[in-house]
């Protein structure tokens, strides 16, 4: 047998072992599924390396949340830890109320909503009102600082203040101290103000880059951002009679310039910077442990690039939200 002979036996028998190969393994790939627009870079078992990894990498996409079932909504833990029991009359006071502890349960169902919730040490309800709204004539409303204290149902702390025969809680602003006099003025000048910090004003009467907290975004709706300990907003822009805040996350929100606002940032503001320590500093925190489990990393842990985010306006009209009924059967 010459040498040409035996090399194109060679060649044949190394064709057929390919092809056999090939079928073997297309065989192998129903469990994958792979789809029919997937190119193959040849009938080569290179090609059938190529579709698995294909399909290896991008059966997930990358970068994307983790996905939530359909009709799914996740609880908000700040429903579920505790809440106060407030005077039957329903009047304000500045005594400690007493606080139920509901350790992630369902006021209503009893079922456990959020298990990482549970025990911790006791708490007293300090009744803080989020409300700086001054005189409606147009005055000037003064306050005296009688005491600033620690609370155990908020990160910021809280400070006693009095006029007249009237005493109130409210969040403290870093650099107050007792015997302080803050004021509080809904009054909107032509030119703006000279900002106290401390003080109360309404955005209109704000100059632009001023930075404040306790931001209502309805007029007398009550204060609902940069309430925390530390956080803070930065007034940026006057347009007629809007006024666009800078939030801590960078969300631009768009308020009416007769806006409540506090200058200044929040007291206690070494708090994101303290660490717990230990796990038992978070059972104390009223936080129980996690799964133990090792859970893979996948596309909803690193940096994502995300478009940056509209401006939320606060003075657009809102869809009516929907009556809900609670429907039970006696038998």
């Amino acid at each position: 047998m010459s040498v040409l002979n035996v090399l194109s036996l060679a060649v044949n028998l190394q064709k057929k072992f390919l092809t056999d190969s090939l079928k073997t393994s297309v065989m192998r790939l129903d469990w994958i599924s792979v789809k029919p627009e997937v190119p193959l870079l040849s009938q080569c078992v290179t090609g059938v390396r190529y579709a698995r990894r294909n399909e290896r990498v991008f059966r997930k996409i990358r970068g994307g949340g983790r996905p939530v079932r359909e009709g799914v909504v996740p609880p908000e833990k700040s429903k579920y830890g505790w809440r106060p029991v407030l005077p039957e009359d329903g009047k304000y006071t500045t005594r400690p109320l007493p606080v139920i502890k509901m350790g992630g349960r369902h006021p209503e169902t009893g079922r456990v909503v959020v298990r990482t919730i549970g025990g911790g040490h006791k708490k007293q309800f300090r009744w803080v009102d989020y409300n700086r709204e001054g005189p409606a004539d147009g005055s000037t409303l003064e306050e005296r600082v009688m005491q600033v204290r620690f609370d155990t149902c908020r990160t910021a702390w809280i400070a006693l203040v009095a006029s007249g025969d009237h005493k109130r809680w409210i969040i403290a602003t870093d650099g107050v101290k007792v015997g302080d006099i803050i004021r509080t003025s809904s009054f909107i000048p032509r030119i703006p103000v000279r900002p106290v910090q401390g003080d109360a004003y309404a955005i209109g009467a704000l100059p632009v880059g001023t930075v404040v907290h306790n931001i209502e975004i309805t007029p007398g709706g009550g204060a609902l951002f940069c309430r925390a300990a530390g956080s803070s907003a930065q007034y940026i822009r006057k347009m007629d009679n809007k006024c666009l805040v800078q939030l801590p996350s960078k969300r631009q929100l768009l308020l009416d310039e007769k806006c409540m606002v506090v200058v200044g940032q929040v007291s206690n503001t070494e708090h994101g910077s303290i660490p717990i320590g230990s796990p038992n500093n978070l059972r104390a925190m009223g936080k129980r442990p996690r799964s133990g489990l090792w859970h893979r990393k996948d596309g909803y842990c690193g940096r994502k690039i995300k478009p940056p985010k509209s401006i939320l306006d606060a003075l657009a009209e809102r869809e009516k939200q929907p009556e809900f009924y609670n429907l039970t059967f006696k038998t």
